[in-house]
């Protein structure tokens, strides 16, 4: 069994602002280090872990580097990603032969009520984002890329909103609650204590599912794109991908019938709208 990991921050419990992660680095890396840690010795201490082979994480918030590779030296069998920008951002090294995917740390889609941090992708760039007409968050964008490839998604942690949109298009998940949002830069962090108890269940759950017997989160082709600037300016500087085509001021398109391009399209478009200065 090979298992996927992709680590997010906004979701790790401990965490509430992106203040917090400037003023206070040590201490949200400490979150976020507990959090993976917790679920990887859920893991290697399973009924299951004689039948893991590998395990990767790819560091997935910011600039990739939040996670100390010393997480590597509780078994030979992990292996970390670190650094930006790469290939397929947040899902880098993602392959077929994966049998499983866990998202940790993760968090409600932009615009969402009460979702701490909320966001998707970047806070200060999209404003709306839509696949095939449906308003998405990281997760399910992420999970649709590992869908194509073929691998299901088993277990998200995150905060209770991102748990409720997750709830029908996803609701086979093993899912860890790490906290609740009182405002989008406050939140109510659950107990270590309980978070962690969670965590060993619901590790232990998704270790018992089989590849075939998950349901894969995917696209049907043709698939169409969809994303709301937050400044007609971003708009413009995105608009000089290959084939966008412009719906309004602040408002892009673009389809394809692979999913893995319109995956790389989205940061793309997110890359060429920082080079603006607004």
């Amino acid at each position: 069994m090979r298992i996927y990991i992709s680590i997010d921050m906004e979701g790790m419990p401990g965490t509430f602002n992106w203040n917090q992660e400037k003023t206070d680095r040590p201490a949200v890396k400490a979150c976020v280090t507990h959090h993976v840690k917790a679920a990887l010795e859920a893991a290697l201490h399973s009924p299951q872990a004689g039948r893991i082979q590998e395990i990767t994480i790819a560091d997935s918030h910011a600039e990739g580097d939040n996670l100390d590779f010393s997480i590597t030296e509780l078994d030979p069998r992990i292996n970390l990603i670190s650094g930006c920008p790469r290939p397929r951002y947040m899902m880098p090294e993602l392959s077929a032969e994966y049998d499983q995917v866990w998202l940790l740390g993760y968090h409600s889609g932009t615009g969402a009520l009460k979702g701490n941090m909320d966001h998707t992708y970047s806070n200060s760039r999209i404003h709306n984002i839509w696949i095939n007409g449906m308003p998405m968050n990281e997760t399910l964008i992420n999970s649709a890329y590992a869908g194509y490839l073929g691998v299901p998604v088993t277990l998200v942690s995150g905060d209770e909103t991102l748990k409720q949109e997750l709830a029908k298009p996803m609701p086979w998940l093993e899912y860890v609650a790490t906290k609740r949002a009182v405002a989008k830069f406050s939140a109510m962090n659950y107990s270590r204590l309980r978070v962690d108890e969670l965590t060993r269940e619901s590790v232990q759950k998704a270790l018992c599912k089989t590849k075939a017997e998950v349901p894969l989160y995917r696209f049907e082709a043709p698939i169409t794109l969809k994303i709301e600037f937050n400044h007609t300016s971003m708009a413009d500087q995105a608009s000089l991908l290959p084939h966008a085509k412009r719906l309004d001021g602040r408002t892009l398109e673009f389809t394809d019938d692979d999913y893995e391009i319109v995956f790389e399209a989205i940061m793309a478009m997110v890359w060429l709208a920082s080079t603006t200065t607004m």
